[in-house]
């Protein structure tokens, strides 16, 4: 007897989620922060180049410079309160048009007042600071979660290649331009930040996948204080996120000061070439930018663990620069480092939008960065006099440790695995 075929499954008709490169308000947040990096990465550049022209001078350049972190500094856990009490893209409009201010202020006081010009530096270092957690919040409320990945991907990559394209383009208009108008183009860039990026929507209508939403009638707002400290509050509830800082402030105050400080010397004495070091930071940044290339499409399985590996890969750096080897091993492990860092760095942010209550997102976000930017300044200060104490290989030997074992054990912390209690939902 002749049996009736076996239906044949139906194929599902769910398209694939659209690209998040193919939705216009996400292009115009990504040309507002590209713009950001662009200025960011061309101001010192632009104010060396005023030292070559003894517009400035290297004491002078150290002021400003200095300003201009002390500013941001500032700035960071201001910007945070301020872009959970008020509209993000009103944050960035106006951190944005303040460091726009600050360009040709700058170009007044060249070669004129170093007073005038280290007032400006930390006015610019204010726009700037104040605008990155407000970016990393409005990210969450022009995305929605299940493209917010894919999303910090692209914006990492934009600001990889701000840091390869921000010198260079700058160094070809000085062919052209002198140090004043270069200071006016990055004031320019500041207003294309400031106006070019569209107001949020999806966090006021979908609220971040397992979180919950905020109570209807909102409170009478508090002090400063009060709310900063609600940040740091919301912080500790994620031992995830606690453990992430205590290993980027490893890599970074240990790992990150040492190699800086150690390879321009290292390429020096050991290899009597500034190839190397020219070579292994455009490994590094190339590195960059295919990490984050690879992790928009890949979702591991345990994603916080990966990241942490990624982190940790950060070790290879100062570990080649212990070894005698061959230049070509330090370039290589540059590359890796970077692609490591990416690896990290994407899914960090992703899980911090996805995991943190959205109206205490910035506050918390300017924590990351008070962390990523605030313990540079502090390494450098002390590896230079480590290396002299204890001589170059020691030092170097200490940080990559440091570098592999600490992010090891923040990935044993609990909720660590998946930077949250639970694993972030697949893509599809």
């Amino acid at each position: 007897m002749a049996t009736t075929p076996a239906p044949t499954p139906a194929k599902s008709c769910t398209p694939p989620p659209r690209s998040v490169l193919r939705d216009p308000a996400f292009l115009r947040l990504w040309a507002g922060t590209t713009a950001s990096g662009l200025a960011t990465w061309a101001l010192p550049f632009v104010l060396g180049l005023a030292v070559l022209h003894r517009d400035l001078g290297a004491a002078g350049l150290g002021l400003v410079l200095a300003a201009r972190t002390i500013g941001f500094l500032a700035a960071v856990a201001v910007g945070g309160v301020l872009a959970d009490r008020h509209s993000r893209r009103a944050v960035v409009l106006w951190s944005a048009l303040a460091a726009a201010v600050a360009a040709p202020l700058l170009a007044a006081g060249l070669g004129r007042s170093l007073v005038l010009m280290t007032a400006a530096a930390a006015l610019a270092g204010a726009g700037q600071g104040a605008c990155r957690p407000a970016f990393q919040a409005l990210t969450a409320e022009s995305v929605e979660p299940g493209r917010r990945q894919q999303a910090n991907a692209a914006m990492t990559m934009s600001v990889r290649g701000s840091a390869l394209a921000g010198p260079a383009l700058t160094a070809l208009l000085a062919a052209f331009l002198d140090v004043g108008a270069l200071l006016l183009g990055i004031g320019l860039l500041w207003l294309i930040a400031a106006l070019v990026p569209a107001k949020g929507a999806a966090a006021a209508t979908a609220p971040t996948a397992g979180v919950p939403a905020p109570t209807a009638e909102p409170a009478p707002r508090a002090g400063f204080r009060t709310e900063f400290l609600e940040g740091i509050h919301e912080a500790r509830r994620h031992p995830w996120f606690l453990a992430g800082l205590a290993a980027l402030a490893a890599v970074i105050a240990l790992g990150y000061s040492a190699t800086s400080v150690a390879l321009p010397l290292i390429s020096r004495d050991r290899y009597g070439t500034e190839w190397v070091l020219a070579a292994a930071m455009t490994a590094f940044t190339v590195g960059a930018l295919g990490g984050a290339l690879l992790i928009s499409r890949w979702r591991p399985r345990s994603a916080g663990r990966a990241a942490f590996a990624g982190l940790a890969a950060y070790g290879l750096a100062p570990l080649s620069l212990m070894l005698p080897v061959h230049p070509g091993v330090v370039v290589a492990a540059y590359a890796v480092a970077g692609i490591g860092i990416e690896l990290f760095n994407v899914p960090w942010f992703t899980a911090i939008q996805r995991e943190v209550t959205p109206d205490k997102l910035a506050r918390v976000s300017s924590l990351d960065f008070l962390v990523s930017y605030g313990l540079a300044p502090v390494g450098l200060a002390l590896i230079a006099p480590a290396i002299g104490a204890f001589g170059v290989t020691a030092v170097l030997g200490a940080c990559a440790g440091a570098c592999f074992l600490v992010p090891a054990a923040a990935a044993l912390v609990p909720t660590a695995r998946h930077f949250g209690r639970t694993a972030a939902p697949a893509a599809h």
